[in-house]
């Protein structure tokens, strides 16, 4: 694995973040916090499209994995926050990996109606069992249960490094896997599948590898989503939290380790701006997206990829 000057410049992001935490106004805190867990499924969604090459409409149903598993474990089972994070994690990767075994029969286009089909049906899921799900209406976690190790995830400070320290221990995992040995392979399957299974490596093994990744990531998001913020919904399982986290790495740049982030960090922004305009904001994400796929492309780190390769993986 080669980290090369890529490290100095993710640690110092992350430096940097830490550095805000003590110097931002109130509002902004907490919206940088809540951009830091977004971040995490959009990295997630990367680790799936930007270098595995696999075109998913069906990211909401981790993410809701991720979140109704930590949400109802704490109000269900009476859990605490920390057991119920691995409950979320665990619950978005198994989501992925039993999605996976099925989806991955297909490719392409085909791949993207079959996920956006299993998203949609546990979208219709959690309203069909309104009765414990609350549907989109949704439900707030008792504070009493949103501690860890004595720490209390509602409060403003604590919510905000706790974010940092999930969204650190990603973004590192993320770039020492695009910079491994089976990184590379990810992106071989991306660039030329049957090229990479004449030199003997599974197309269906790595590419399920991929996806369950992403699931892990984004179950991590919704669970620590619900953890932080104290609200379960049925509007994470939608349509629009499986266009979304696409939108973000197209922004930041699909295929860069950035990319996500700076992504997430400008749409949301964008949104909140234009909210103060327009009620309709989904028509300012769908701008968006057919902006970029007509005049970006690469997104805005993608352009400064090809200029310093080394310094965004």
């Amino acid at each position: 694995m080669r980290l090369d000057r890529a490290l100095p410049l993710h640690v110092g992001l992350v430096a940097l973040l830490l550095a805000l935490n003590f110097l931002l106004p109130a509002y902004h805190h907490a919206s940088l916090a809540r951009i830091m867990v977004l971040a995490i499924f959009a990295m997630g969604y990367n680790i799936a499209f930007g270098y595995c090459g696999l075109l998913s409409l069906g990211h909401a149903l981790f993410l809701a994995a991720g979140l109704y598993a930590a949400g109802l474990a704490v109000t269900l089972g009476g859990w605490t926050a920390g057991p119920a994070l691995v409950a979320g994690v665990a619950a978005g990767g198994a989501t992925a990996f039993l999605i996976g075994l099925l989806a991955l029969r297909t490719t392409g286009v085909a791949f993207m109606i079959v996920t956006l089909m299993f998203a949609q049906t546990g979208y219709l899921t959690v309203l069909y069992f309104g009765d414990v799900t609350r549907g989109e209406e949704g439900f707030v976690l008792p504070r009493a249960a949103r501690m860890i190790g004595g720490l209390d995830l509602s409060g403003e400070e604590t919510r905000y490094l706790v974010a940092l320290a999930v969204f650190s221990v990603a973004l590192l995992a993320n770039l020492a896997l695009v910079r491994s040995a089976t990184g590379r392979v990810l992106v071989a399957m991306r660039e030329n599948a049957e090229r990479s299974r004449m030199l003997g490596y599974d197309p269906f093994r790595y590419r399920l590898l991929a996806l369950v990744v992403s699931g892990v990531y984004a179950g991590a998001a919704g669970a620590l989503y619900g953890l932080l913020f104290g609200y379960v919904g049925g509007t994470f399982a939608s349509i629009q939290y499986s266009i979304l986290p696409l939108l973000w790495v197209l922004l930041g740049g699909a295929g860069t380790v950035l990319g996500p982030f700076v992504g997430t960090l400008v749409m949301f922004y964008l949104i909140d701006l234009s909210g103060g305009v327009t009620s309709a904001t989904l028509l300012v994400v769908g701008l968006a997206l057919v902006a970029l796929v007509l005049f970006a492309p690469r997104g805005l780190l993608g352009l400064l990829r090809e200029k310093a390769p080394a310094w965004l993986p």
